[in-house]
Parts: structure tokens; C-alpha cells; sequence
């Protein structure tokens, strides 16, 4: 399973509009997931994610509708404030993504998403008013030119590039030694994904690629990602490194993935394999195993 997938939440998409519905979920037996800010509340010797009741919510607080699990409504709490700062940033959230089990971490992350974008959304994009929560908390309307604002995704490509045999991996600067991952780059306004792959691997490492296939995706809540797991093959291995994004771009061999993978979190001397809870750690698996 890849890591923020797979949550047992049931979304209720059709008791977002339902106001009185919603109200009349909104009782003792409702649920509310424990956020320190946007920090997850857990029990780190079971791996179970906290959960508290409405009454627990902060004072004036906005309540997010999470969805249905085990047919209880469960919410989420906006924060004061987003996100500040990117996600390496964070060693707590980094804790919390080794402890928590597959569904809490999926329930963390679509909540973490939410509840974030609601907090940097809270004036309008078109007039500068003031925002309100609406359908549940999917939506936002603007009190004074009606505008509806809607929880967005940004789509990133990352992309397996195939030699001859060889995987071509690089290094940003902030990477801990000897780490490695698949290229990755936002896709931009009018673009399918395939260019955004050719588009990316060009800019950063100079290599020209073609068929382009889909291999899987990963929700990456930081602040709220969709990364689009592909595959690519070049014709060339030259590699022109672009260094204002990254330090270092070369091809491994089967051989050399297949060792770091054996050796376990600590890598070996030259690689330390992607980890677990990256969508890079299961497109090189995806690789080494077909």
C-alpha cells in the first residue's frame, strides 16, 4: 500500500449539501481527529491516530466534515494558520509517518490537505473578502461577490527513466548523503502529463525521454500533491545537470538499486534505497521486481 492511500473513511458526498443532515451528525457520538496545529495526535506504541469529541474542538473553531467511519461522522478543526515552512521541515510529521498504521496515516493526510488549504483560504481570490466554510468544508463562498472556492490538488510528475538497463536518479541539495530519488516537477498550465515528464527530465538533467506509461500515485499532503508515478525511456544517457535544482543526476544499475534495497534503511556506502513512504520507494521496487 502506498503511504496516504487507502483511507477507510467513507467521503458521504451526498451529506456535504445536506445542511440538516450534517447538523444532525454534528452529536456526542461524532468524531473529531486530534491535530496539534497540523501535527497528528497519536499513541506512538500502537500506531493509532487520536480521536476526541466535538466538545474538544477550539472555541469558534471551523469544523471540517471528514466522512463516515464506522458510521459515525467524523470532522477535522481548522488551525489559526497553514502551513509554514516545506515539509522536510517538520521532523514530527516524519516521526509520525514511520508510527502511524496505513488507514490513520491515509485519514491524516486527506485530513492534513483540508484543513490546511482552509486555512490559507480564507479571503476571497476574486474581491479580497472575507470566505466561509460551505458544503460540509469542501467548498468556500465568498460573502460579497458570491465566488465558490474549491480545495485544490496540484499534480506533480515523478518519473522513472530507463537506459539501457540503468535508472537515472538525482539529488537535491537538502537530501541527507547518499540518498537518492526519481526526478519530480509540477505540471504546468497546459500540459498533459506526458510533456510534463519530458518537460521535467529535460530541465533537470538535460535527457531527452519518449513513451511515457503511468505507474501508480500517491496523495501527498504537503501542502496537497497528487504525484503521478511514470516511466520513461532515453535514448542518450549524457546528463546535463540543471544545479539550481539539483546537486547531482546519474544512472544506477540493477545491480547497485538491488544492492542499497538489500542493505535496508541505512543504505550502503554509495545509495541509500528511497524510503517507504515515498511513491519512489514502489517505482523502483516496480522496476527491480517486473
Amino acid at each position: 500500500m502506498i503511504a496516504f492511500s487507502g483511507s477507510p473513511l467513507d467521503r458521504a458526498d451526498h451529506l456535504r449539501t445536506d445542511r440538516e443532515a450534517l447538523a444532525g451528525l454534528m452529536n456526542w457520538r461524532a468524531r473529531l481527529l486530534k491535530l496539534d496545529g497540523l501535527l497528528p495526535s497519536y499513541d506512538a506504541a500502537t500506531g493509532e491516530i487520536g480521536w476526541g469529541t466535538l466538545a474538544d474542538a477550539p472555541e469558534n473553531a471551523e469544523l471540517v466534515f471528514l466522512g463516515l467511519l464506522d458510521c459515525k461522522a467524523c470532522f477535522a478543526a481548522v488551525p489559526t494558520e497553514g502551513a509554514d515552512g516545506p515539509a522536510y521541515a517538520q521532523p514530527q510529521v516524519w516521526q509520525a509517518m514511520q508510527v502511524l498504521s496505513t488507514s490513520d496515516l491515509a485519514i491524516y493526510g486527506g485530513a492534513r490537505s483540508l484543513v490546511d488549504w482552509h486555512a490559507r483560504h480564507r479571503f476571497c481570490a476574486r474581491c479580497g473578502s472575507g470566505t466561509a466554510l460551505a458544503k460540509g468544508g469542501w467548498q468556500r463562498d465568498c460573502s460579497a461577490c458570491g465566488a465558490a472556492h474549491f480545495p485544490r490538488t496540484d499534480p506533480v510528475t515523478i518519473m522513472l527513466v530507463e537506459h539501457q538497463g540503468r535508472l537515472l536518479l538525482g539529488r537535491q541539495p537538502r537530501f541527507p548523503p547518499r540518498v537518492h530519488s526519481a526526478l519530480a516537477g509540477f505540471v504546468e498550465p497546459g500540459e498533459t502529463i506526458e510533456e510534463a515528464v519530458a518537460r521535467e527530465v529535460f530541465e533537470e538533467a538535460g535527457v531527452r525521454v519518449r513513451d511515457v506509461t503511468y505507474i501508480a500515485s500517491q496523495p501527498w499532503p504537503f501542502p496537497s500533491q497528487l504525484m503521478i508515478g511514470c516511466h520513461a525511456h532515453a535514448d542518450d544517457d549524457a546528463i546535463t545537470v540543471d544545479t539550481t535544482e539539483l546537486e547531482e543526476a546519474r544512472w544506477f544499475t540493477r545491480t547497485e538499486l538491488e544492492a542499497a534495497r538489500e542493505a535496508g534503511p541505512e543504505g550502503n556506502e554509495t545509495l541509500i534505497f528511497p524510503r517507504s513512504w515515498a511513491i519512489a520507494h514502489h517505482l523502483v521496487t516496480w522496476w527491480l521486481d517486473r
